[in-house]
């Protein structure tokens, strides 16, 4: 039974949310799978992605075929370099510990630049919202110094009729 590592859709029309499954290629997209790995939602920036890492190199080295969209994101959560430490420690080129301190760095490294990106967004955001503002402020103080002395024209306007007016009764 040949299995592949897939992508499983879900969610409404226009806001796909994603299962990270293994299934029997066989099945159908949306059908049945062997079991669920992960989750994974393209709606957030940056994308939210939860995956059961050990689970995946398990299916991995008993030969599971991850397609591309499937294989992009388990490299970019660690399974596929897990899953290549895993083959050294096999073959005896690295020990447990060297392979899983490896691994340990590299998480850490990936975890600093996703939190580098988050933090470049959320200030690129509160900078656009400040922007913002001071615009819609800018504007406000226009419109309201605009208006302000139409205001006094039209009330001095008023006042020179009325002295005239009472003027000509006199």
């Amino acid at each position: 039974m040949p299995v592949k590592i897939r992508l499983q859709r879900h969610g409404k029309k226009g806001k796909p949310y994603y299962w990270i499954v293994a299934a029997d290629s066989r099945s159908k997209r949306d059908g049945k799978y062997l079991e669920k790995l992960g989750a994974y939602n393209p709606n957030t920036n940056p994308a939210t992605i939860e995956l059961n890492v050990d689970g995946a190199v398990q299916w991995l080295q008993n030969g599971a075929q991850p397609t591309d969209t499937a294989k992009a994101i388990l490299s970019y959560k660690g399974a596929m370099l897990k899953n290549h430490l895993a083959g050294g420690v096999r073959k005896g080129a690295l020990t447990e510990e060297q392979a899983e301190a490896k691994f340990n760095a590299w998480v850490e490294e990936k975890t600093s630049k996703v939190q580098a990106k988050e933090d470049g967004l959320s200030k690129a955001d509160a900078e656009a919202k400040a922007k913002a503002f001071e615009a819609e402020k800018a504007v406000n103080e226009a419109r309201i110094a605009a208006a302000a002395p139409v205001v006094e024209e039209v009330v001095a306007e008023a006042k020179t009729e009325e002295t005239a007016g009472s003027n000509e009764e006199e």
